[in-house]
């Protein structure tokens, strides 16, 4: 069956009514398949798997090369896709409103904008400014009528600033100016999912889990988290498996790192169905 994109953003907003669902992040046309195969109900694009995939580092994907994954994406799949759309790619809020037009435009079904401003020395933008550039991208969302999900990201733990307190009052103030979900990538323990939860509630919250998280879908689930996305953990997984292989042969001229790949007959066989 193939979707029309409102009928992708309806069903986006309906998962994040009630329940909790895993949103796992592809970073080309393949992994967006394979995950669509697998039985995920909605993806979410991954701006470090993207960009290592483009031989960049993360946050060096100009906005163009972003619009244009996006497009592809949104495209290739039936599946809802979120955006990870970073700051807006844009100085001030004007020109995160101008942005976030155009990524409504390539048939996405949610986006996120994030507080970093990408300088180690002053990692996180001041409340004022976050929540003014929240705000445009909410009017342009609903300028649109486009029903596209804005979710506001506190980036504290991620940027060297693990305080829970400035989290929650950033991720309030976010749900304020209009964010339909809230995120703190980098919050793990149970204490501190607990407390975003409630703090933003009955607003859903995203929560990030990587290799190192101890918990199951289920676990977080009882939290109330609504919704779990991996980031590059699955981009860093495939580069691990090829990097491993790699260096084997590089360093030892063996050959045994291909042991666990999967078949090309069973790629085939999935990607012949498209």
């Amino acid at each position: 069956m193939t979707r029309t994109v409102q009928d992708k953003r309806a069903a986006f907003h309906a998962l994040h009514r009630q329940g909790c669902f895993v949103i796992p992040n592809p970073w080309d046309v393949g992994s967006a398949l394979m995950l669509q195969g697998f039985g995920f109900k909605a993806l979410a694009t991954t701006s470090s798997g993207f960009a290592w995939s483009k031989g960049r580092a993360d946050g060096a994907a100009s906005r163009e090369a972003v619009l244009s994954h996006l497009r592809t994406l949104a495209a290739v799949t039936d599946l809802p896709l979120n955006a990870d759309f970073e700051s807006g790619y844009a100085p001030d809020p004007e020109g995160v409103a101008e942005s976030v037009r155009m990524a409504i435009a390539t048939g996405i079904a949610g986006l996120s904008i994030e507080d970093a401003t990408g300088n180690a020395s002053d990692p996180l933008r001041t409340i004022e400014d976050s929540v003014a550039r929240l705000r445009a991208a909410r009017a342009a969302i609903d300028e649109a009528g486009s029903g596209t999900l804005l979710v506001g990201r506190a980036e504290n733990f991620l940027h060297g600033r693990p305080d829970i307190g400035d989290t929650i009052v950033r991720l309030r103030a976010y749900a304020a100016a209009g964010a339909d979900c809230l995120y703190a990538p980098g919050i793990r323990t149970r204490e501190q999912i607990a407390v975003v939860v409630a703090a933003v509630a009955p607003k859903p919250v995203n929560l990030l889990i990587g290799a190192e998280s101890e918990f199951t879908l289920k676990d977080v689930a009882a939290m109330g988290v609504r919704r779990v996305s991996v980031g590059g953990a699955l981009a860093r997984a495939a580069w691990g498996g090829f990097m491993r292989a790699a260096r084997m042969i590089a360093d030892e001229g063996r050959f045994d790192g291909f042991a666990g790949a999967t078949t090309g007959k069973e790629l085939n066989a999935f990607f012949g169905d498209r």
